[in-house]
């Protein structure tokens, strides 16, 4: 739909930016925290942009307090952070480190004090290697009373004072990554495997819910899905058809699981047909459905377009293809003979990285997503990594400015479509490790002086994102 006139933001509409502990935080070994996998993982030469790591990132476990200075002087109204399972549970399970809970209570006092909402990530990717060692982590079903024991001990602890939080951060995306292309932790590459492992946290999600429903009753709760709509490249009928190919295996899924607590039927018949579908013991979806979240978390950056793929010939995934190094041009087409096949859109341009802009798959996609599940929608992350250069002390990122700007458009169009949207948290705050694609690749409306091989100064510098951003929060998106 165009329409003449659009809605407005609510008042309580809550823009916030976000993060994740092994991004951020630092201080990897400090106060009693015990090893995560990446803590260990980074150490395998090559796995990372120039062997990067996260041991010091960009000390905000130092600086938390600055950092939320910063913060409040935006006028931001949510910051969304993870806690690191290694912080709290040193082995996983066990003891509780009492310094690692101070730490974020102190956290969430801070941020309270200047009236900003602090949004909880239970588990964004930094799994305590106790685990992975003690029972191989995901794979074992005992995670799922040690997850959710983590997650008791931090609702006792600050759901007084939280109100909104996230079980997993993109499931789908560790998952995968990590036991089907072996470019995260633990570095396998097995579908069935993968296909078990993501079963089990499905269940320890759904869990994770259950309990929260006990322990903080006034609160709401939804994982948060790395989500990327599903174009066809073509009007063929082939193309559709892979298109609705790729929306049940990378989409549906994970959420119809997380929404409905069932498997989408044609996805769960091709995988049981291959021997991937996953084992389901008694209880299994009766727990599942007791875990509908109250939100869908949506970490939104870029739009996908498949076509069909052959059976025989087909191409396949072409996972040692992936640009972590921000040389545009440099990702292969990827895909599964007889499924589908990752094109490029000739409509839309893509950042240094490969990753299409699309600002209309993120209204899309809502959209989506409102009419299948009918659910609240908060977004937990969208931005622009790019290449930013510091010149005087002044950050130019008019590209970020744009970037920002036409996704909150977006955002705004879908809630006159109809969806109930509760916020729109950028990522990210500051500047951080991306992972795989190091500190080059920034995010933030916050410039951090360091490098790949130098943390200098660590100097937080405010870029020209940041204050018009200030500007979009002053006037609730009236001023763009």
């Amino acid at each position: 739909m165009i329409y003449r006139k659009l809605d407005e933001f609510s008042p309580d509409f809550l823009w916030g930016s976000a993060s994740a502990a092994y991004q951020v935080e630092g201080a990897w070994n400090e106060d009693g925290k015990g090893p995560s996998v990446w803590d260990e993982y980074v150490r395998i030469p090559g796995t990372t942009y120039k062997d990067t790591n996260g041991d010091v990132a960009v000390d905000h476990y130092h600086r938390y307090k600055e950092d939320v200075k910063l913060m409040a002087d935006m006028g931001l109204k949510a910051y969304r952070f993870s806690i690191a399972w290694s912080r709290i549970y040193p082995q996983g399970n066990g003891e509780v480190n009492e310094e690692g809970l101070k730490f974020y209570d102190n956290l969430i006092n801070e941020l309270i004090q200047y009236n900003i909402e602090p949004i909880i990530t239970i588990y964004h990717w930094d799994l305590p290697q106790g685990l992975q060692d003690q029972y191989g982590g995901w794979e074992s079903r005992k995670i799922i009373d040690d997850f959710n024991e983590y997650c008791i001990t931090l609702y006792k602890k600050y759901g007084d004072r939280v109100k909104y939080w996230v079980t997993l951060n993109e499931q789908n995306v560790f998952i995968t990554h990590g036991y089907e292309k072996a470019v995260h932790p633990p570095k396998v590459t097995d579908k069935k495997r993968m296909y078990e492992a993501n079963h089990i946290a499905s269940l320890a999600n759904a869990k994770a819910i259950q309990s929260f429903r006990k322990y903080v009753p006034n609160g709401k709760i939804g994982p948060s899905f790395a989500f990327s709509p599903i174009y066809a490249f073509s009007s063929k009928p082939e193309d559709v058809l892979a298109l609705e190919n790729v929306e049940e295996i990378s989409n549906y899924w994970w959420l119809d699981v997380y929404c409905w607590g069932e498997y989408p039927k044609i996805a769960w018949k091709y995988l049981s047909k291959l021997g991937l579908a996953p084992t389901i013991e008694a209880g299994d979806i009766e727990l599942l459905k007791a875990g509908k979240p109250d939100f869908m978390g949506v970490n939104y950056y870029r739009s996908g377009t498949v076509e069909m793929n052959p059976l025989e010939g087909g191409v396949e995934e072409a996972v040692a293809k992936m640009n972590t190094t921000g040389k545009k041009g440099t990702t292969a087409e990827s895909g599964v003979p007889g499924v589908f096949k990752s094109k490029n859109n000739p409509y839309l341009e893509a950042t240094n990285w490969d990753w299409e802009i699309d600002p209309q798959g993120l209204r899309i996609g809502m959209r989506r997503l409102t009419n299948r599940y009918k659910l609240p929608i908060l977004i937990t992350e969208n931005g622009l990594g790019e290449f930013d250069a510091l010149e005087n002390d002044n950050v130019n990122d008019d590209y970020r400015i744009e970037y920002i700007k036409k996704h909150i458009e977006a955002c705004q169009e879908a809630i006159t479509d109809g969806v109930e949207l509760i916020g729109y948290c950028t990522w990210s705050f500051t500047d951080l490790l991306s992972w795989l694609n190091g500190y080059q690749k920034r995010y933030g409306f916050v410039y951090v002086d360091r490098d790949e091989s130098n943390e200098k100064d660590l100097r937080r510098i405010k870029k020209k994102s940041f204050h018009w951003y200030k500007n979009v929060i002053k006037t609730n998106g009236q001023q763009l």
